[in-house]
């Protein structure tokens, strides 16, 4: 199941020239003082490892490079036709990011720190509405070009200007990159609610100008771009599969944020376009490692030999990131969801107790707000602080978001709750849909009619008995099952009545919240607002979350969004787990202690000779 598409300056570690070079190419209003730079950034300015830190603390620095790792990547994604993926036309292969540096790197153990990658330091401005990179002279590009201030510079221009409307929504309020001389960038923010972007632009993938002077970056290609990170595409077979070979010459590979990471020599993602084949496959040793997303398969289909002997690793690995919201996801765009009245009945009509009990094998829990598995998420009574934010829009928002939060309806497990559907069907009539010859038919004859829309026949055997239960309310319902390049058209142009999605939210969210629920990206093809939510209310939490100036402040406007989106029904929850079911043959190893908030398995696993030896000499 789907449970799953940013340096402290010592010019003592410089040269005398590149000290006297800075000071003479800013203005004297705008002279950097060394104490100022940052080795890190983070959104509230907390940095937990120090300047001149060995290396993260879960990886293992002494890890062999060698081996491949063969495997499948993001659940569902079953082929792709472009090694763009920055763009909003065609199909990405996986592993694209792996292609690009950028300013920053993410320290998975912590909730938002960056610590210096191609920039070696940063400098906030006290006002906040700038912040300056001081680049590594050393950074190149995989031809050995080198990589400059005018390559940072070109590749927010071309992502604002060009880039899916994921990008140009989260660089809305960056309102410049500057090159301040060929090794230090500036960017410029607008606005009030700057606190995040700067960890934004810190992460932004780098690309060669030089590269692009010939090529349009809006097109699909499938000619390998030029990158600067610790791999570069070697073989691959459109749909099938793509391998990634790593970089010996990579200039960055003995930096301290690299210690220990991207151990494997190849990493190679494997396409199949049905889930069964892809169990198969794996049992027949044909790639060595997926992440299981069906419980069904999970709890009853690893019995088998190779698991029993130990050489089929079936591993379950905590996850502490925020599970965030699954769901499907109406479309009210759809005139016939508009009311709240029809969304609340077929929430009430979905019977997840039964789901989880016989399909699920109880593993999963049930989602109940946006914010899952985290201090995000609004529980009982709003608190003081949550009750002075929300006495700001009293006039505008249900009187339920005073009360405790909406929580989803407990069946009694038996598939068809009488009880609940009764109150469904109320609910319906009280909305102008009543009975007509069997169905839900409306004062202009219109009937309410509901098609899911999905590219995988995994979830249809949970859509089914939710299907029946519509029925019965006088509902008709279907699944309509289409290939996945046309599902991403459809999705793209919010062309479907419900479809299943799942946002999973960081520890500090910001500006990505207005791609997922903001009015200004209801109407954007390709945005993140499945549901079209269009509601100034939720805007203005929405900022209030972004311009947060603490992690305190930000907890409580997050849990006040949460109550508010809970309030309006824009979708029917399903459900999570804290943890990854993964499936791998017994050749790799991983460092003792986890990265809190990343499954790291690319990242920080090695390839592991005398394991893969066992394994081999086993058969």
């Amino acid at each position: 199941m789907i449970h799953e598409r940013f340096r402290i300056f010592r010019t003592l570690n410089v040269g005398c020239w590149f000290a006297v070079l800075l000071f003479v190419s800013l203005p004297q209003s705008q002279l950097v003082r060394a104490q100022d730079n940052r080795h890190g950034l983070s959104a509230f300015g907390d940095l937990h490892l120090s300047p001149g830190f060995k290396h993260f603390n879960y990886v293992n620095p002494q890890a062999p490079k060698q081996g491949r790792l063969s495997m499948i990547g993001t659940a569902g994604l079953i082929t792709f036709n472009s090694f763009n993926g920055y763009i909003l036309r065609g199909d990405p292969a996986q592993g694209l990011s792996y292609l690009f540096d950028s300013l920053m790197v993410r320290n998975w153990d912590e909730p938002d720190a960056v610590y210096g990658l191609v920039a070696k330091s940063a400098q906030l401005s006290d006002d906040k509405k700038s912040v300056t990179f001081y680049l590594r002279p050393e950074a190149k590009f995989a031809d050995g070009s080198p990589l400059t201030a005018a390559d940072v510079v070109f590749s927010f221009d071309v992502l604002k200007e060009k880039g899916h409307p994921t990008y140009r929504l989260l660089l809305s309020d960056v309102e410049s990159a500057t090159a301040v001389d060929p090794t230090a960038v500036r960017y410029m923010f607008k606005g009030d609610q700057t606190r995040d972007l700067l960890l934004v632009v810190a992460q932004l993938p780098i690309f060669s100008k030089t590269f692009y002077a010939t090529r349009d970056f809006d097109k699909t290609t499938l000619e390998p771009p030029l990158g600067s990170g610790p791999y570069k595409i070697a073989k691959f077979s459109q749909g099938r599969f793509v391998s990634y070979q790593r970089r010996d010459d990579y200039w960055a590979r003995d930096l301290n944020v690299n210690i220990g990471r991207f151990n494997f020599s190849e990493l190679r993602y494997e396409y199949y376009r049905d889930r069964t084949a892809e169990f198969e496959a794996l049992k027949a040793k044909a790639f060595d490692l997926r992440e299981e997303f069906t419980s069904k398969v999970w709890a009853t289909q690893y019995d088998i030999e190779a698991v029993r002997k130990g050489q089929l690793i079936r591993a379950t690995l905590p996850d502490d990131r925020p599970s965030g919201a699954q769901g499907f996801f109406l479309n009210m765009r759809r005139n016939k969801f508009k009311d709240i009245r029809v969304r609340q009945a077929l929430d009430l009509a979905f019977d997840f107790e039964w789901t989880n009990k016989n399909q699920f094998y109880s593993l999963y829990e049930r989602t109940q707000s946006f914010f899952e598995n985290s201090e995000m998420k609004a529980v009982g009574l709003p608190t003081p602080a949550e009750l002075r934010l929300l006495e700001k829009f009293r006039d505008q928002v249900p009187q339920s978001v005073f009360k405790k939060p909406y929580d989803p309806p407990v069946s009694n497990g038996s598939g068809q709750d009488r009880r609940l559907l009764r109150r469904a069907s109320r609910l319906l009539k009280e909305a102008g849909w009543t009975l007509k010859e069997g169905k839900r038919t409306n004062s202009k004859g219109e009937v309410l009619d509901i098609e899911f829309l999905i590219f995988s026949p995994t979830f249809e055997r949970v859509i089914a008995p939710y299907v029946k239960n519509l029925k019965l309310l006088g509902i008709p319902s279907s699944i309509r099952r289409v290939d996945p390049a046309q599902y991403q058209e459809r999705l793209k142009s919010f062309d479907f009545d419900i479809t299943t999605q799942r946002y999973v939210m960081p520890n500090t969210p910001g500006t990505q919240l207005r791609n997922y629920w903001t009015s200004s990206s209801a109407n954007v093809p390709g945005s993140l607002n499945l549901s079209g939510i269009n509601d100034p209310v939720v805007d203005a939490l929405v900022e209030e979350v972004i311009g947060a100036p603490d992690r305190k402040s930000m907890i409580v406007a997050a849990r006040t969004l949460d109550r508010v989106l809970r309030a309006g029904h824009y979708w029917i929850p399903q459900w999570y787990k804290s943890s990854h079911n993964v499936a791998y043959w017994d050749k790799f190893s991983a460092p003792e202690k986890k990265a809190k908030f990343n499954r790291s398995i690319i990242e920080t696993w090695w390839f592991d000779l005398a394991k893969a030896d066992k394994l081999k000499s086993s058969n």
